[in-house]
């Protein structure tokens, strides 16, 4: 029970039913739930949202669906306040929701760089900006931003993806400075590879699978699990001496 009765937001977390390929969201949502949190999913998906969240309340655990698209401010105030509602508090929040498109930078418009800056790095200031607030009240709380390795190291395949969680790392860490003296944490995760609902089809092809794994000193791909132990790690008072720290899970390709 490492997260006992906190109340945690995921952001893109509808992608959480048991016996369906998860997303990092949908897998953390599960095990936050597990570890004793009450867990509001967020989310643009609704049918599955609504769906992960009605088998969660009746596998026991304390769980709701809010329709939120983290590129508008009003979803985010309102969802916040949904929340807050329900459960009385807010002591997590996972900024998790992403996009991607790989293209050559000739072949990029403007409206792919607005996507995807808009959908990661503008969700997660809006919903910082939001659960801050709430979170300076009890001067106590947890940020956990999913960036990627591709923050850290070049990508062959989407330069815009690559800014965009970019820009989610630097941010953390300035966040994580500001508010390290009121009792609230900011830390990031950067999953490398893994197989999730967004990848399945381009890693169902063994031209586009095989070379990425010779890069990986493990050999394979994440488990979403993997990734939201992490997540978990950073969430939970296990860690209430870590901020603006860039937690990296890639099975060593950043080291090698």
């Amino acid at each position: 029970m490492r997260l006992k009765d906190k109340v945690a937001i995921i952001t893109g977390a509808a992608t959480g039913l048991e016996g369906e390929l998860m997303g990092y969201g949908g897998a953390t949502a599960r095990l936050f739930a597990r570890e004793g949190a009450k867990v509001v999913i967020v989310d643009i998906k609704d049918d599955i949202g609504e769906r992960t969240a009605a088998q969660m309340c009746e596998q026991g655990t304390e769980a709701m669906y809010i329709h939120l698209d983290v590129t508008k401010e009003d979803d985010w105030n309102q969802a916040i306040k949904k929340t807050v509602s329900k459960f009385g508090k807010l002591d997590i929040l996972v900024n998790n929701a992403g996009v991607g498109a790989g293209n050559p930078v000739e072949d990029l418009t403007q409206d792919d760089w607005d996507w995807q800056f808009d959908v990661m790095a503008k969700g997660t200031f809006l919903g910082t900006k939001y659960a801050i607030r709430e979170m300076l009240n009890a001067r106590s709380g947890s940020i956990v931003n999913v960036s990627s390795i591709f923050s850290i190291i070049g990508s062959r395949g989407d330069s815009i993806y690559s800014a965009a969680k970019g820009a989610i790392h630097s941010f953390t860490k300035s966040v994580a400075v500001m508010y390290a003296d009121k009792g609230i944490r900011v830390n990031s995760v950067h999953p490398g590879w893994a197989l999730t609902p967004l990848s399945v089809d381009a890693f169902s092809d063994p031209n586009i699978l095989n070379p990425k794994l010779a890069t990986v000193p493990m050999g394979r791909l994440a488990k979403v699990e993997e990734i939201g132990y992490g997540i978990l790690y950073l969430a939970s008072d296990e860690a209430s001496f870590v901020t603006g720290a860039e937690l990296v899970i890639d099975g060593g390709k950043v080291a090698s």
